[in-house]
């Protein structure tokens, strides 16, 4: 058995939404994701996907890309992605209604791998603007977008807060924590999902999102007081899953 996680799969088999655009990484990148799958990943292993399944704007649209993701093998567990809009967060019990046992979509629950619970949220960071001089630092930033930024951040991580209270009135020590958006942004060095991961004793965060060679820096990698942070987008890992325990 093994846990395995990657994000932003951005699928499109309903519409017409290419992404080869964004480079060479991106072209045929749904087969080669599915080779990737299914030579590292066994029916016994569970397969965290964090957000950005697909690019439909309803479940009609959405339907053929979550039956791809359906039929890949492990014990698959989706968090939601900004880009998820098929995804109502207040209608989760109804998708886990109808898709269980094929996927299970964590929000406001909890799963678990041997005695770990998964807990997770789409989670936010604000991205900016941020203003640069001609040094090339930050100097400022949109006031009105971290206002709304801000707003966001407490309801996701009011949602993370619920996941993990779940998995402690269950029983649970052991936490593994999910976000869709990275923990921080890139002038934080902590936010209040690295707070919230130090307060339960998390052992390692995983989270997506960041796209693009000059986006990979953006937020924690390694090793940071003592919990282990991992990026898990889709191009960064040239679709491979990551391993995260065995």
């Amino acid at each position: 058995m093994a846990l395995y996680a990657l994000g932003d799969m951005h699928l499109a088999f309903s519409i017409d939404k290419p992404m080869d655009k964004f480079g060479k990484v991106w072209k045929k990148h749904e087969e080669k994701l599915e080779k990737n799958c299914r030579k590292l990943i066994g029916n016994e292993d569970t397969f965290v996907i964090t957000g950005d399944h697909s690019w439909g704007k309803n479940l009609s649209e959405a339907k053929a890309d979550l039956a791809f993701i359906a039929a890949l093998p492990g014990n698959k567990i989706l968090l939601r992605g900004n880009h998820d809009k098929f995804w109502d967060a207040k209608k989760t019990a109804v998708l886990n209604q109808e898709y269980e046992p094929q996927l299970h979509f964590l929000q406001n629950n909890h799963y678990h791998y041997q005695d770990y619970a998964l807990v997770g949220t789409k989670g936010y960071t604000f991205e900016g603007p941020f203003y640069i001089n001609s040094k090339g630092q930050i100097v400022g930033w949109d006031e009105a977008n971290e206002k709304q930024a801000k707003k966001l951040v407490a309801r996701e991580a009011e949602r993370l807060r619920i996941s993990f209270e779940s998995a402690r009135e269950a029983g649970f020590r052991k936490y593994i924590m999910f976000l869709h958006y990275p923990p921080t942004n890139i002038v934080e060095e902590e936010s209040i999902f690295t707070r919230m991961a130090e307060e339960y004793g998390v052992e390692h965060v995983v989270y997506s999102h960041c796209h693009g060679e000059s986006r990979y820096g953006d937020s924690i990698h390694g090793v940071h007081h003592g919990i282990r942070y991992h990026l898990v987008s889709g191009d960064y890992l040239n679709f491979k899953p990551e391993k995260i325990l065995d």
